[in-house]
């Protein structure tokens, strides 16, 4: 696996939220009732992977680099597309949605390249609407080979100012930032607003 965009990244996603113990003690669920206490309406998910946020977001579109993993996204019922399919689709449109979701995704950019990303399909997302962008913690961070940037509350902040957001909040999630360092689920939340 080179990439978060080859084939085997979709199916690594796919085995490791597949495993019997997860499913069966349901270790989602903190992560879902986070989504749907957002409340961030029709919502674009930027790097939907799998679509595990769009199962909770209550409404959506994906899009993601990885064709691999919007087949799956698809065929588990959700509405995806790579990038030139949403460029072509309906949905690009100014200000077509509420809300901007980018979940663990930063992490896989260098700098310059996750700040181009968020401008690029921020015109999509309403006056007013909100950006939020989510990173893991260091444990997080160190699980996955494909992480080419540590992404904490500083760098978002300083993402978010980049690209003309205003930032709403930060916060540490489920735990306390003390826990990401051995906890590798713990993960940075920063909530922002287009003007």
């Amino acid at each position: 696996m080179k990439s978060s965009v080859d084939a085997a990244y979709a199916e690594r996603l796919r085995d490791k939220g597949g495993v019997w113990w997860k499913r069966a003690l349901d270790v989602q669920l903190p992560y879902r009732l986070h989504m749907r206490r957002l409340d961030l309406g029709f919502t674009l998910d930027v790097g939907c992977g799998l679509g595990r946020n769009l199962a909770n977001l209550g409404g959506g579109v994906g899009v993601d680099p990885n064709a691999d993993a919007i087949r799956i996204c698809r065929e588990r019922g959700h509405v995806a597309f790579t990038p030139d399919e949403l460029d072509a689709s309906e949905y690009n449109q100014p200000g077509r949605f509420d809300a901007m979701l980018i979940s663990h995704v930063l992490e896989h950019l260098a700098p310059a390249d996750a700040a181009a990303l968020i401008a690029r399909y921020l015109p999509l997302v309403r006056e007013g609407g909100r950006v939020v962008l989510i990173t893991p913690q260091e444990a997080g961070y160190r699980s996955d080979p494909t992480h080419v940037e540590f992404v904490d509350h500083a760098r978002l902040g300083d993402l978010a100012r980049t690209v003309g957001l205003t930032t709403l909040a930060t916060y540490s999630f489920p735990f306390p930032r003390p826990v990401g360092r051995w906890f590798k689920y713990n993960e940075f939340v920063l909530i922002a607003r287009k003007p």
